[in-house]
């Protein structure tokens, strides 16, 4: 059981500010969230966050995205281009653990919100900042979507197939890796806050993201002049490790690798000479014959349906799988035994299904607790019993629109 303070996860005596819309900087806060953690979403009045309307699909007129990376957070609204919103927020600052923002950089610090005021109010305080290009350099003040610093940090390239132009991952994987290294940035800055008493700035760059991502990508080039192009379905060089074809049309993908486990595939396949054969024994001498290796595999898999395939590949020890959309992740009972995808209540849908809470902790676990609020939704609580305005002072901030 977890500790008494800590039953809605490991950061539930944390209090996070969110700033910024869309989805590098709340897809931290939705980590930080569903760690336990408080977090407060200030939004602009009126209108919100632009991802409360976002999305291909929508169920009774209203965004599904938004009730994923809006989850365990709470609402409240707030106009920073006025004084009397800014000084609201440094009140918020001095009770924070956490400042989350994914704005342009400079953009605080015209609200008279950057780090040197924030900081002097709340010498503890750790800044979040995510932005396309970080807060230093000749292109920190440039707009970068995640697909600009997908871009650049080298994954749109290498994606697809060579015959067509860089495909896009069909998911915002800029935005949400800066989110991610984010993340693991605060936690880094916590702990040292820990230790020292003082909070820092945590800078997560979208194209920095990306780039630690690509592997020896630029080490390869820079001792051998080699630049990596797009593979489609292979990795070059990497054999076997490809999606191959069922007699029911089913695609599976097989990865067999290493040599112990390629002399497993190839038991499997009654062909154990295989794994001895000169061309296919070693890793580099399979990866040289990669083509016809995939061809030899193609033929036999494509007698077998994708349930044959699977059982009898399960049984060797040869890793494999579907490749799955939606409706087979809801269905597969591995999810449900560690409940990966768990069902919401919400109130515009009843219930929503979703992806859970990741990774599991033994002693804390995070989890989903509330569902995403409606706009300004906890204006009361934080405004009144947080920073403890007057009923009086409140009225007039909604009066004027501060709030």
């Amino acid at each position: 059981m977890a500790a008494a303070g800590f039953k809605s996860g490991p950061l539930a005596d944390l209090r996070v500010i969110e700033l910024g819309t869309l989805l590098a900087g709340p897809f931290c806060g939705q980590l930080l969230g569903d760690m336990g953690a408080e977090v407060i979403k200030v939004e602009t009045p009126e209108q919100g966050d632009p991802l409360r309307v976002w999305g291909r699909e929508k169920a009774r007129g209203k965004s599904l995205w938004w009730p994923v990376v809006a989850r365990n957070k709470k609402s409240i609204t707030l106009d920073l281009r006025q004084r009397d919103g800014q000084e609201l927020l440094h009140a918020l600052v001095a009770k924070a653990d956490f400042l989350l923002e994914n704005f342009r950089p400079g953009t605080l610090e015209k609200w008279d919100c950057g780090w040197e005021k924030l900081s002097a109010i709340n010498p503890r305080l750790i800044m979040i900042r995510v932005s396309g290009f970080g807060q230093t350099g000749p292109y920190a003040g440039r707009a970068g979507f995640g697909a600009i610093g997908e871009a650049m940090g080298g994954l749109r390239y290498v994606v697809g197939d060579p015959s067509t132009p860089p495909s896009r991952v069909g998911i915002s994987i800029g935005d949400s890796l800066a989110a991610t290294y984010a993340c693991l940035g605060a936690l880094s800055a916590l702990h040292y806050r820990e230790v020292t008493g003082r909070g820092q700035v945590v800078d997560s760059a979208i194209y920095e993201a990306v780039l630690a991502m690509m592997e020896s990508l630029i080490t390869e080039y820079d001792q051998t002049g080699y630049v990596r192009e797009r593979t489609g379905a292979i990795l070059p060089q990497i054999a076997p490790s490809n999606v191959y074809p069922t007699k029911n049309r089913e695609m599976v993908v097989i990865g067999a690798n290493q040599d112990t486990v390629f002399g497993r595939l190839a038991q499997a396949m009654g062909r154990p000479d295989l794994a001895q054969d000169p061309k296919y024994a070693t890793h580099v001498a399979r990866g040289s014959h990669q083509a016809e290796l995939d061809a030899l595999i193609s033929e036999w898999s494509a007698t077998l349906s994708a349930d044959e395939l699977l059982g009898l590949l399960e049984k060797s020890g040869v890793p494999s799988g579907r490749i799955y959309r939606a409706p087979d992740m809801l269905k597969d009972p591995q999810f449900r035994a560690r409940d990966a995808i768990v069902s919401v209540p919400h109130p515009d849908f009843g219930r929503l299904k979703m992806q859970n809470v990741a990774p599991k902790l033994s002693e804390t676990p995070g989890s989903i607790r509330t569902a995403s609020p409606v706009l300004g939704e906890h204006n009361d609580e934080i405004y009144l019993r947080v920073l403890g305005l007057s009923s009086e002072r409140y009225a007039h901030l909604k009066s004027q629109r501060v709030i």
